[in-house]
C-alpha cells in the first residue's frame, strides 16, 4: 500500500480565511490534533491544537497562527512503512500527501493506515504474529526459521525495521501460520530471542486504539 491509496477523505483541509474556532471544532469531532493548513492547493503547514491554546484567542484567521511542519510531508508514491515511520518520528496523526508538482493531494491518518496493515496480515490467513527484538549482528533469518520450523509452524511474511532508540538492534515481525504459538515463543526465547509481544488475529483486526497503539510502538515505525 502506498500513501495514494491511504488518503483519508474524511480529513478536510483548512483554508487561511477559516478560523481557530472552526479549526477547533473539526479536531474534536474527528478526534485529532492536527489540521492541514492549504492555500490554492498548496500545502502551507500543520495548524495544532497546542498552537490553539497557546494563541489564547479562537476568533482569529488560520493566517495568523504559527503553523508547523511546513517541509514534513510524504509523496503519493510513499510505502505505508515509510509513512508510519515519519509520523511516529515527529509525534503526528496525520501526514499531508503531495504529488509531484507539490499539490495537495490529502492526508493519511497513523491510525487508519496502522489499521490497513493489521488487516494486512490477517487477510493473510489464520495465524499470529510475533515481534522480536534482537542485536543485527545476531539477526540470521535462516536459523530462526529453523528454530520455527522446528514446531511445526511457518512463516507466511516477515519485515525488518532498525529500532529507533537503539541503531544496533533491529525489530524483525513475523507473520505465522498457527495461532497457537506459546511453544514457538518458548523455542525462540530458550535460544535468547527477544519476543517482544504477540497478536492473535482477533487482536490484529479489533478497532481497539490500544492495541493498534501497542503494535506502532513495538513495530518501532
Amino acid at each position: 500500500m502506498i500513501a495514494e491509496q491511504l488518503i483519508n477523505e474524511m480529513i478536510p483541509p483548512l483554508k487561511p480565511c477559516d478560523t481557530g474556532k472552526m479549526a477547533k471544532n473539526w479536531m474534536e469531532e474527528l478526534r485529532i490534533n492536527q489540521l492541514p493548513v492549504v492555500d490554492k492547493n498548496h500545502y502551507q503547514g500543520l495548524l495544532t491544537d497546542e498552537v490553539l491554546m497557546e494563541s489564547g484567542s479562537l476568533d482569529r484567521k488560520i493566517s495568523d497562527y504559527k503553523l508547523n511542519y511546513k517541509d514534513l510531508f510524504v509523496t503519493r508514491s510513499t510505502h505505508y512503512y515509510d509513512i508510519l515511520k515519519l509520523a511516529l518520528r515527529n509525534k503526528l496523526q496525520i501526514l499531508p500527501v503531495l504529488n509531484e508538482e507539490k499539490i495537495y493531494m490529502g492526508v493519511v491518518s497513523v491510525y487508519e493506515t496502522t489499521a490497513a496493515v493489521a488487516q494486512m496480515f490477517a487477510s493473510q490467513g489464520p495465524g499470529a504474529i510475533i515481534l522480536l527484538s534482537m542485536k543485527e549482528q545476531d539477526y540470521s533469518m535462516a536459523q530462526i526459521s529453523r528454530l520455527i520450523e522446528a514446531n511445526e509452524v511457518k512463516i507466511l511474511s516477515s519485515f525488518v525495521v532498525t529500532d529507533e532508540t537503539n541503531p544496533n538492534y533491529i525489530n524483525l515481525t513475523l507473520k505465522l501460520n498457527k495461532t497457537d504459538v506459546a511453544r514457538t515463543v518458548a523455542t525462540l526465547e530458550r535460544y535468547n530471542y527477544n519476543v517482544v509481544a504477540q497478536f492473535s488475529d482477533d487482536e490484529l483486526i479489533s478497532n481497539d486504539k490500544e492495541r493498534l497503539d501497542m503494535l506502532m510502538k513495538y513495530l518501532n515505525i
